[in-house]
């Protein structure tokens, strides 16, 4: 019999630890969070006490759960090593309520590190628990108060989030700089010169005499054709040097889900899905990480492996500084074995493997190394009695380093000047150019974002954490706010005008205020910092803003379930017209155009006092409808919870097409070609439930 019960997250992650721990041990899986706040309602209440439920899958998962738990002596909960991971293990905590537990993390599925982390047990943090559900109702508070607002401002259901919503703003003020951009064309020149068959180039340098720091553009093409066209030029300077080009660190979260997107065009979720995978099948350490630094035993063995196929390790471990506000938690994402060169079980899995291992190995191998060369050339005749100054720039790759190992991710930016094999030249050296031309250039606008750029915008500005950055790109997505074109982010005009209500609204559309809000949820994390007053002083905040904007909204036909929001007349699948509430998703029938009766088993409420009230349930109204095939009948507000369906007799209602309550036979009667026929022809005049709604 199994004396431990080892709970993950992922289903996934089963096969890889059973094998690990033997049969001593059950493992089994939570598949992520079991509980969560109720979908239908803000679930926190007034004293910002969140009210949790378990999710429709969490209910069967807690039930074989509690079975498992009763046939062991001691329970290990092994989620995620983040605080959603924290999080989940305090819901297991609190539903399974084992009589023995401890909290085990780990950041790679492998004996050695599972062994490790069974050495070093602890408890739940709580401090980690407050951060993650700090976040979590910080994001409820926005969404359930301030969509409804929103929704009433634009005349529209939308919805609002607390990092989704200035991620938007930042597509939307892009687009908007995009749209008043206007460009200038500018001018300059270059000469080109060739010696023993080899050319190369010198670029016009424009001194202050031709523009300045109010003028950065010269506009004069014609003086730049007189420049373009010298010929005779004299060496003033030329300087030799080495110039040395480190490899980017290993993969975070954020990096990785940039280098995919450049690389495979992988967009964001689809990278988080593909790295979950490879996680749990053992193949990388943990992917949600906000650390660039790899752990001393990953360094040991990328420098063994480096030494053995004669890449040129660095002698001391390379090690780079983390974001502000990074958690670092556990080491940046590698392979947990470099020597292994493939692995995954699909094409995407490998390629993305590829990237993840190829950045690891290169982050440890020496520099790249370049000798550069830089002369200075003065044209021997001025131009308006102005000296021309010409500027050659070369470089010559003469150590590759890491760079044998590394592909373009182009996640890093350090400067690659293009190879200009400029000569050796001296001082007084006389030159004469084989031709010149004008260059002609022309201001660009600003780039519109890429899934890889905005999340590098994000992570620039510390907004959000990088394991959501994948939700809120496809959410942006999905709810059309944005569009992608050629892995462009368009903001689309249900965007912009959402963003356009928002601002200057509403505190948490600012990036400072947004910044700092990651800071105190990394202080409630750290202990140095509670739950209470955070979330108390945000919520104060809101309220206040809502407060203020809520007397200057258009009132519209508000909602009398929750008097929060405006009522929206929208179409079922079946083409039938009704009112919902986007707030409360309240559902009322339609009454020519009106909203009538409220559907469902709420209290109902009758706008229209002549509409007779159902004999059936006497609690709610009837109205009238019409069948598919034209026939007019009278059916019952309160569908579910009453499915009562009337004839219409010359405009009011008739009798009952059958009960609500339907008892099940014992047996069910064989149908015989006669009773099938009776039931078809019932069925093409008598209207069923489906046609309702």
């Amino acid at each position: 019999m199994a004396r431990n019960l080892l709970i993950v997250e992922s289903p996934g992650k089963i096969k890889k630890l059973q094998s690990i721990l033997g049969s001593a041990w059950l493992v089994a899986a939570s598949v992520g969070h079991i509980r969560d706040l109720p979908e239908d309602r803000l679930g926190v209440d007034t004293g910002l006490k969140p009210e949790y439920l378990l999710t429709t899958r969490g209910k069967e998962v807690a039930q074989k759960l509690r079975g498992l738990v009763a046939q062991v002596d001691k329970v290990y909960l092994a989620t995620d090593p983040d605080r959603e991971g924290e999080a989940i293990s305090w819901h297991l905590q609190q539903v399974l309520k084992p009589a023995h537990y401890c909290r085990m993390t780990f950041s790679e599925i492998t004996q050695e590190a599972v062994q490790t982390a069974l050495s070093q047990t602890r408890t739940i943090d709580l401090n980690l628990v407050h951060a993650q559900e700090a976040r979590r109702v910080l994001d409820r508070l926005v969404g359930f108060q301030v969509s409804p607002v929103a929704s009433r401002l634009l005349g529209q259901p939308v919805s609002a989030g607390r990092v989704q919503s200035v991620a938007l703003r930042l597509v939307v003020e892009q687009e908007q700089a995009i749209r008043q951009f206007v460009s200038v064309e500018h001018y300059s020149a270059q000469l080109e010169f060739s010696q023993a068959g080899t050319a190369w180039t010198a670029d016009w340098k424009l001194s202050p005499d031709f523009v300045s720091d109010q003028n950065p553009y010269f506009k004069d093409k014609v003086l730049a054709g007189t420049v373009a066209n010298l010929r005779k030029v004299q060496v003033l300077a030329s300087k030799d040097g080495m110039a040395r080009r480190s490899p980017p660190a290993p993969f975070t979260t954020s990096t990785l889900q940039q280098a995919a997107s450049i690389v495979l065009k992988l967009d964001p979720k689809k990278t988080m899905k593909l790295a979950q995978s490879l996680y749990e099948q053992g193949f990388i350490t943990y992917h949600r990480t906000d650390s660039p630094n790899l752990s001393a035993e990953a360094f040991r063995e990328i420098s063994t492996y480096a030494l053995a196929h004669k890449l040129n390790p660095v002698p001391s471990q390379r090690f780079w500084k983390a974001k502000a506000g990074s958690q670092e938690a556990h080491e940046a994402c590698r392979p947990t074995h470099i020597a292994d060169k493939v692995c995954g079980s699909t094409s995407e899995e490998e390629a993305l493997y590829r990237l993840i291992r190829i950045r690891a190995l290169a982050s440890q191998l020496e520099d790249a190394e370049y000798a550069t060369r830089n002369v200075l050339l003065e044209a021997l005749d001025p131009v308006q009695g102005k000296k021309i100054q010409f500027e050659a720039k070369g470089r010559t790759l003469v150590k590759a380093g890491w760079l044998v190992a590394t592909q373009k991710d182009q996640t890093d930016e350090s400067d690659a000047e293009p190879d200009n094999p400029v000569p050796l030249l001296k001082t007084g050296d006389l030159l004469t150019a084989d031709t010149g031309r004008i260059l002609t250039k022309k201001t660009k606008p600003p780039s519109r974002y890429t899934q890889a750029s905005l999340i590098k915008k994000l992570e620039a500005e510390e907004i959000g954490r990088p394991s959501t950055y994948a939700t809120i790109m496809d959410t942006l997505i999905k709810r059309q706010y944005v569009r992608v074109a050629k892995q462009f982010l368009y903001a689309e005009p249900l965007g912009e005008s959402l963003c356009a209500a928002l601002l200057q609204k509403f505190s948490f559309m600012e990036l400072p205020f947004t910044r700092e809000m990651e800071h105190h949820l990394d202080e409630i994390a750290s202990g140095k910092n509670t739950y209470a007053t955070v979330v108390g002083d945000a919520h104060q905040k809101l309220l206040y803003e809502l407060k203020g904007l809520n007397t200057s909204l258009p009132q519209g036909r508000v909602c009398p379930a929750c008097q929060q929001a405006t009522l929206f007349s929208t179409k079922s699948g079946k083409g039938l017209p009704y009112w919902r509430c986007d707030s409360c998703k309240a559902a009322f029938a339609d009454q020519q155009g009106q909203p009538g009766d409220q559907f469902g088993d709420r209290k109902p409420v009758a706008l229209d006092p002549a509409a007779p009230l159902c004999p059936t349930c006497k609690k709610h109204h009837l109205v009238q409808a019409t069948s598919k095939q034209g026939n007019p009948y009278w059916r019952c507000t309160g569908y579910p919870k009453c499915s009562a369906v009337f004839g219409d007799n010359q405009g009011q209602p008739g009798s009952a097409f059958g009960s609500t309550a339907k008892p099940k036979p014992k047996s069910a009667p064989r149908k015989t070609s006669a009773t099938k026929a009776k039931t078809t022809r019932a069925s093409r005049t008598k209207p069923t439930r489906n046609d309702l709604l």
